[in-house]
C-alpha cells in the first residue's frame, strides 16, 4: 500500500484529505495525517478505514524522520517557514514532496540534489499561489502558440470572500483563511508593478486608497488593491517585455476605504508591544492612538482625526466592530496593535458553522494580433459548502491532492524544485479541477489596456 504522509491538518487541509481518502481504495493508498494535536488529525480522517492519524511535532527530528522515511510521498501543509526541515528529510530519504507555499530561497538551494535524486518537489500548488499560476499559464501559452501574437497586458486578481448568502455585516467580509495574514496584508515594502511601460510603486500607507474596479461575469462588481511585488512574475511567466503586469487582492466595494482607517490610525502595526494590553478595553485600545483631550469623547476624537462624517458608512462600519466598547477586554498580554486588532475582528468576522465562503479569481490578458488589439477575461467563482469544506479549503487542497496523486502515478515526473507552470503539470490538474466544479469562464472583451476610469485614488 502506498503511503501519503500529510503533515499539518489545519483549515486548508479538509478537502485535500477527503479527496485522497475518497481515492484511497482504487489507488491503493493509506493516508497518514500528522498533526501536533492528534484529535485534529482524527477529525479530518473521520474514521475512514484507509486513514491513519498520528501525533507529530515537526521539531522532533527523530519522529519527523521516522514518519517521512515510512512514507511514499510527503505533503507539507505546515506554515511556510517550517517546510525546509521536512524538505531536507525528503531529500535524505528520497521522497517527493508537495506544498502550497511560495518557494523560498532556501528551498531553491535543494534543486540540484532533488533533480539528482529524480524527485519532484512541487510548490505553489494551492490557490494563490497555485490555481492562479496554472490558469494564467494555460492562456498565456495558447496566445504564445501563435507567433503573430504579442502579449501587452496581464492582470491577475484573487480574493477570499464571504458568499452572498452569508454576507451579514457592513464590511461584506469574514475570515476565510489566516486572520493574521489579513491584518498584515500589504506590509513589508511598497507594492510594485508596471503599467503601460511605466514602473509604479504604492507605499503601504497609500495602498488601500489606490484600488481598481473589477466586473466579474455573473458575480457583480468588486475592488482590488495591489499585491506587494507583481514584477517578479515577468520572469516566472516569461513576460519580460510586457507593458502592463499587475496582481491584486479582491474585496467587495468599500472594504479598502474602511480598512484604510485602521492603517492611518496605526492599528495594523506589528512592530511593537502595547503596555498593559491585557487590561485594555477595546475602547482603551482605540483611544491609545488618539490625541489626549479629556473634554472630547473617543468617538469625537476619532471622527475629527480621520475626517469622517457621522452619517458616513465608514463610521457605521467602525461602530459595528465594537471598537468603542468599554466592557470588552483585550485580554492579550504584551500584544502588538495588529494582534489586538485581529482579536477584535475575529469577534465579528469569524465564519459561523453554516456560513459559506467564496473565492473569486480573475485574469485579464491583453494582446496584439496582426495589428488588432484584443483582450480576454478569465474568471472563476467557487462557493464553499460549510465552515469545514470551505471554498478556500477546496481551492487550496484539491490542487495539492491532485498533484500528489499524479506525481505518485508518474503522470508528473519532471524532477526538481518547481512551480506548476508547465503543460505537464497544469493541463491534467486544471482538467480534473473542472470535474470538481472549479471552472474558469473566458470571455472576449474590447481591449482596454490600462483604464484610468477603473482606478480609485
Amino acid at each position: 500500500m502506498r503511503k501519503v504522509l500529510i503533515i499539518g491538518a489545519g483549515r486548508s487541509s479538509a478537502s485535500l484529505i477527503k479527496y485522497l481518502l475518497d481515492k484511497s481504495t482504487e489507488e491503493n493508498l493509506q493516508v497518514i495525517v500528522a498533526d501536533v494535536t492528534i484529535e485534529t488529525a482524527q477529525s479530518k480522517i473521520n474514521g475512514h478505514k484507509n486513514g491513519k492519524a498520528i501525533a507529530l511535532d515537526v521539531f522532533d527530528a527523530d519522529a519527523r524522520n521516522t514518519a517521512i522515511q515510512n512514507a511514499t510521498i510527503v505533503v507539507s501543509m505546515l506554515p511556510a517557514r517550517f517546510h525546509l526541515e521536512v524538505a531536507k528529510d525528503c531529500v535524505i530519504y528520497k521522497k517527493s514532496m508537495v506544498t502550497a507555499s511560495y518557494i523560498s530561497a532556501e528551498m531553491k538551494t535543494l534543486d540540484a540534489e532533488v533533480k539528482k535524486q529524480g524527485l519532484v518537489f512541487m510548490n505553489e500548488i494551492g490557490l494563490d499561489p497555485g490555481i492562479d499560476h496554472m490558469s494564467a499559464m494555460q492562456v498565456i501559452d495558447k496566445i504564445h502558440e501563435d507567433k503573430d501574437a504579442e502579449l501587452l497586458l496581464f492582470e491577475s486578481f484573487t480574493g477570499g470572500l464571504v458568499a452572498p448568502e452569508s454576507d451579514t455585516n457592513l464590511w461584506n467580509y469574514k475570515f476565510t483563511w489566516n486572520p493574521r495574514n489579513v491584518v498584515l496584508a500589504g506590509q513589508g515594502g511598497a507594492a510594485k508593478f508596471i503599467q503601460e511601460g511605466t514602473y509604479k510603486y504604492i507605499p503601504y500607507h497609500k495602498l488601500f486608497r489606490r484600488t481598481e474596479i473589477l466586473h466579474v461575469n455573473g458575480s457583480g462588481k468588486f475592488e482590488a488593491y495591489a499585491n506587494r511585488d507583481s514584477l517578479k512574475y515577468r520572469e516566472i511567466y516569461g513576460l519580460q517585455d510586457i507593458l502592463t503586469l499587475y496582481r491584486g487582492t479582491i474585496r467587495k466595494i468599500g472594504f479598502s476605504r474602511a480598512w484604510n482607517m485602521f492603517v492611518q490610525l496605526g492599528m495594523t502595526d506589528d512592530s511593537y508591544v502595547m503596555e498593559g494590553s491585557e487590561h485594555m478595553s477595546f475602547r482603551d485600545f482605540t483611544n491609545s492612538f488618539l490625541a489626549y483631550n479629556p473634554h472630547d469623547s473617543v468617538e469625537l476624537k476619532l471622527r475629527s482625526y480621520l475626517k469622517i462624517d457621522q452619517d458616513d458608512v465608514v463610521w457605521e462600519k467602525l461602530v459595528e466592530l465594537g471598537i468603542f466598547n468599554p466592557n470588552k477586554k483585550v485580554e492579550l498580554k504584551d500584544a502588538t496593535p495588529a494582534q489586538i486588532l485581529q482579536k477584535i475582528l475575529m469577534d465579528s468576522w469569524t465564519l459561523e458553522a453554516e456560513d459559506k465562503d467564496m473565492i473569486v479569481m480573475q485574469h485579464k490578458f491583453g494582446y496584439e494580433y496582426k495589428g488588432e488589439k484584443r483582450q480576454i477575461e478569465s474568471s472563476m467563482v467557487v462557493i464553499g459548502e460549510d465552515q469545514t469544506y470551505t471554498a478556500m479549503a477546496k481551492t487550496v487542497g484539491l490542487p495539492v491532492a491532485i498533484a500528489t496523486l499524479k506525481i505518485l502515478n508518474g503522470e508528473i515526473k519532471t524532477p526538481g524544485v518547481q512551480l506548476p507552470i508547465t503543460k505537464e503539470v497544469y493541463e491534467p490538474i486544471l482538467k480534473e479541477l473542472e470535474e470538481n466544479g472549479i471552472v474558469f469562464k473566458e470571455v472576449k472583451v474590447p481591449y482596454l489596456g490600462y483604464n484610468p476610469e477603473n482606478v480609485n485614488g
